[in-house]
């Protein structure tokens, strides 16, 4: 697996933009920093203008290098980080404009799924991770589920065999130390709650 890891990381350094198995669907990834396959990847995605895209890191040190954790971010991260949960803070400058949507923030998180944070650490930078479905149609679960128009566009698919599908990440904004509910996922909005109370003492 890591040899296809290594080179599916390979293609997304020479600005491709690729499928990839997440810790729900397989999800479409373009480096983060890399606009013109940000921009391409959107485009593929047919996804509407003003409509984020999400990043997966696979450490903290990709998280911090595109995003600004200030401490209730940085507990949540602690707390439930590798895993489904999608923190909205503010973002670092520079990114492509794709990705915040003119919000000045990005949607990150340290994925549960072990191959994507392969994925991240071998390409050398966290990864745009946005369902690998044209926009409306449904999620697929297994590369042979990618709908064929586009996967002909694709540069490389990492086939790390069926994803485990399932409820997406719950998605929380934190700002100036209040979270709030963006999208209700896997992980209940009252641990992420509870996590912020306990942690906080």
């Amino acid at each position: 697996m890591q040899a296809r890891v290594d080179s599916v990381a390979e293609v997304l350094r020479r600005g491709g933009v690729v499928a990839y198995p997440t810790e729900t669907f397989y999800g479409l990834g373009a480096l983060v920093r890399d606009a013109a396959a940000v921009r391409r990847l959107a485009g593929l995605k047919g996804r509407p203008d003003g409509k984020p895209l999400p990043l997966v890191a696979g450490d903290r040190a990709q998280v911090d290098a595109v995003a600004l954790l200030d401490s209730a971010a940085d507990r949540l991260a602690a707390a439930f980080w590798p895993g489904p949960l999608t923190l909205v803070v503010p973002a670092r400058a520079g990114l492509p404009p794709e990705l915040g949507a003119g919000t000045g923030t990005i949607g990150v998180r340290i994925s549960g799924s072990e191959i994507a944070r392969a994925l991240a650490l071998a390409a050398g930078a966290a990864l745009v991770s946005t369902s690998a479905n044209p926009a409306g149609a449904p999620p697929p679960a297994r590369p042979e589920d990618l709908d064929p128009a586009l996967r002909a566009r694709l540069d490389a698919v990492l086939d790390g065999g069926p994803a485990p599908g399932g409820a997406p990440s719950t998605v929380v904004e934190v700002n100036a130390g209040v979270a709030r509910l963006v999208r209700q996922g896997v992980v209940p909005f009252e641990e992420v709650l509870a996590a912020l109370r306990r942690e906080g003492r």
